[in-house]
């Protein structure tokens, strides 16, 4: 029989610093699964076409940053110890797509944006507060943030070059995960967010997609 490890408020924040170093240098993230780019044949884009995938990319791979900062800053406030598990690993499911990204972006001959560890700080204070206001709030913003990536993700489905199979798999696949993490918010109790709430959390994405398009 196992128990459950019980860890300090120190402990905590000691392991709320490891995933921030983990998420913001670079390859530190080790992904659970292999990237579904592999199985897809490497195609030459043009070189206009290469700087847009990799501005596309780079906008996804911040997403995850901000992802990873969300889920932990939840986990860290979250008052039910179900709710903190559920975060946690929906945190792990997103190292995958984070690793995917960046990998994605290098072969692409580009970088990740340096806006990142300003985007996980602000994604951090938001969950924690959203944790600390109540678990079903909580949830409600993985949904609605959910919602919101999966949106993203088929504007840049439909911009990416026929040709670019290895980029449109890891979107396909990020796309599936993301629907299935807003379904299974909302399926704990999250709250259903009102559109006016909507609207402004997609003014704040436009924010963080127009920047780290190119920087």
């Amino acid at each position: 029989m196992t128990t459950e490890r019980h860890y300090s408020p120190a402990d905590r924040l000691l392991l709320q610093a490891d995933a921030a170093l983990r998420t913001l240098l670079p390859f530190s993230g080790q992904p659970y699964r292999p990237s579904p780019a592999i199985t897809r044949p490497d195609t030459e884009l043009t070189d206009s076409d290469a700087r847009h995938v990799a501005g596309l990319m780079r906008i996804n791979h911040t997403g995850e940053v901000c992802a990873q900062a969300l889920y932990q800053g939840q986990a860290l406030t979250a008052k039910l110890p179900q709710v903190r598990k559920a975060m946690e690993h929906a945190a792990e499911e997103e190292v995958d797509h984070l690793a995917w990204c960046e990998q994605r972006i290098r072969e692409l001959g580009s970088h990740p944006s340096v806006l990142n560890p300003l985007f996980y700080g602000m994604s951090f204070g938001i969950g924690a507060l959203a944790g600390l206001v109540s678990d079903r709030v909580s949830l409600g913003f993985v949904a609605a943030t959910e919602e919101q990536v999966c949106k993203h993700l088929d504007s840049h489905l439909g911009q990416l070059p026929d040709e670019d199979a290895k980029s449109r798999a890891i979107l396909e696949q990020m796309r599936e995960d993301e629907q299935q993490h807003a379904d299974s918010a909302l399926d704990a109790g999250g709250f259903r967010f009102p559109r006016p709430v909507k609207f402004g959390m997609s003014l704040l994405a436009k924010v963080m997609t127009k920047s780290t398009y190119r920087i």
